[in-house]
């Protein structure tokens, strides 16, 4: 993902979100209306969560250190997830508890019916400007991936994190729009009531998804299909491989991948043509993926004739201290 798409898309939203909530508290103080608290909550939330995700990108870039020799890359995903539980509780349980207070206690809109209406369909004009923001920067890198896979496959979580939050405003307004216009038709409070509960049910449900998805880059997700075959291919294209024994890949952070690999080598090669060699092959890897920054080719003797023969473990000789997951080098590691 283009970090600047990702920038453009959070400060759009930051900046929508800010004016909206403005106008819906104000519009709440005038009206007493609870779908308009919740939506005023609702946009709060939505600010606070842009302001994590461009802090996220700001730390994501220190440089690394010694007690973090890989980096901060992660950081985006960590202040992601914090996101998912701010809109989790700040937003949809408070909905769902304000929802609760109101059906208890209903109360119609009497004053300034016209107030939450004007402000609810201005604001649907300002989130729909920044949801069409997120969707022309998430279509830049998207390609032909379906918006569902787009969501659960980014390794950026910017784009995926302010398309769910725009989309669950924009169809928390409606909501909201429906509760308040219910509400003035009838009389009835139980509909304002009514519109913030499932306001409080969307925010908790778009939560819980967020939660899932920066979750599984937390734990640390590999590169996708196409991208293990291309770093495949870029190994064993050369004559400098004779095979792949095995191979790991893990994201570092949005754009930094770790690249680990056992490779067989033929036994004719010196020391200093196997150092070519990788130097070559870890060049042809970076060129097919371009995030494929951290590079491991852990060498081991690889015989095709022991292989041809059918002696399974003979088809290589281990180098000491080279078994799988090992240091070359370094024995019982």
């Amino acid at each position: 993902m283009s970090a600047n798409g990702g920038t453009k898309a959070i400060i759009a939203a930051l900046l929508a979100n800010v004016g909206i909530a403005v106008t819906k508290f104000i519009a709440f103080l005038l009206t007493g209306s609870s779908s308009m608290l919740a939506e005023s909550i609702h946009s709060v939330a939505d600010s606070g969560n842009q302001g994590l995700l461009l802090l996220g990108g700001k730390r994501a870039k220190r440089e690394a250190t010694p007690t973090h020799p890989f980096g901060y890359g992660r950081e985006r995903y960590i202040y992601a997830f914090i996101v998912s539980i701010v809109l989790f509780s700040v937003g949809g349980l408070f909905a769902l508890y304000e929802a609760y207070h109101k059906w208890s206690h209903p109360e119609g809109i009497t004053a300034w019916q016209w107030v939450p209406v004007t402000v609810l369909v201005v604001a649907i004009g300002m989130e729909t400007f920044s949801f069409r923001t997120a969707i022309v920067e998430s279509n830049l890198v998207r390609g032909n991936q379906s918006w569902v896979k787009f969501v659960r496959r980014a390794k950026a979580p910017e784009l995926p994190v302010v398309l769910l939050e725009d989309l669950g405003a924009l169809v928390g307004l409606v909501l909201a729009l429906l509760g308040v216009g219910m509400t003035l038709i009838t009389g009835n409070g139980k509909w304002d009531a009514a519109g913030t509960a499932a306001i409080g049910v969307l925010l908790v449900v778009i939560a819980i998804i967020l939660a899932i998805e920066t979750k599984s880059l937390l734990l640390g997700e590999g590169a996708e299909t196409h991208d293990v075959a291309a770093i495949e291919k870029a190994i064993t294209e050369g004559s400098e491989v004779e095979r792949i024994i095995h191979m790991k890949t893990l994201y570092l952070g949005p754009e930094e991948l770790m690249v680990a690999a056992k490779i067989g080598v033929s036994a004719r090669h010196s020391a200093e043509d196997l150092a070519r060699g990788i130097n070559t092959v870890e060049a042809r890897i970076r060129a097919a993926v371009p995030t494929a920054r951290v590079i491991y080719l852990e060498p081991d003797i690889y015989s095709a004739a022991a292989e041809q023969a059918g002696t399974g473990s003979a088809a290589h000789t281990a180098v000491p201290g080279s078994e799988p997951g090992g240091v070359a080098g370094r024995p019982g590691s």
